[in-house]
């Protein structure tokens, strides 16, 4: 892995593209618990000082995702924009069925609220639950607190289209055609067509 101003980014030929849950209990959990994480490639960003076409070279950038960690805050209110809560929020689960974390949706608006521009930027914000039975049986060495409340590990990306088709999932659920596929479904109309025809 290459390091470049302070950013691990991935040679070539290789892909981050972990699984919500893999997210939470691989890099989140650990980040929490102020164990280590091998290899640490998901960098901490301030999220107020960084607007999301700024990630890029600071955040770690897997295809067209973008991954870093940040603190917890109140708002997510930046100096030319802000994130907006959507209404969609979906629990992770772990391996045993148990809840482990919440993801939340934030959609970027260019200018002040609530009067802001909606762009293609999306966000997806992981934060732990509480867990108590888990988090009271770990004891960090010396004085050190954890960390549960206090970082969040999030996701940004820039829809290709328009800012109303986003998909709230990772999974495409094939609604959408390409251009070279819709191409191909007037051939198959216009060879119908042809076929139905009578020639004489």
């Amino acid at each position: 892995m290459e390091m470049k101003d302070g950013c691990i980014n991935l040679p070539p030929g290789f892909r981050f593209c972990p699984t919500d849950e893999e997210l939470v209990l691989h890099f989140l959990y650990p980040k929490a618990l102020l164990l280590p994480c091998h290899p640490n490639i998901i960098p901490e960003l301030d999220l107020h000082l960084l607007h999301p076409w700024e990630l890029n070279g600071k955040a770690l950038l897997s295809g067209n995702q973008y991954f870093f960690f940040t603190q917890m805050m109140e708002n997510r209110v930046l100096e030319n924009g802000y994130w907006k809560q959507l209404d969609t929020e979906e629990p992770i689960f772990g391996g045993a069925g148990k809840k482990i974390a919440m993801k939340q949706f934030f959609l970027f608006h260019i200018n002040e609220a609530p009067f802001g521009i909606e762009t293609n930027w999306l966000m997806q914000e992981y934060h732990l639950c509480n867990w108590d039975s888990t988090l009271t049986s770990y004891k960090p060495k010396g004085n050190q607190k954890l960390d549960c409340s206090k970082w969040v590990l999030c996701r940004v990306e820039e829809s290709k289209g328009n800012s109303q088709s986003f998909s709230y999932s990772n999974e495409d659920d094939g609604t959408e055609l390409s251009c070279l596929d819709e191409m191909f479904l007037s051939m198959d109309d216009d060879l119908d067509d042809i076929s139905s025809s009578k020639f004489f």
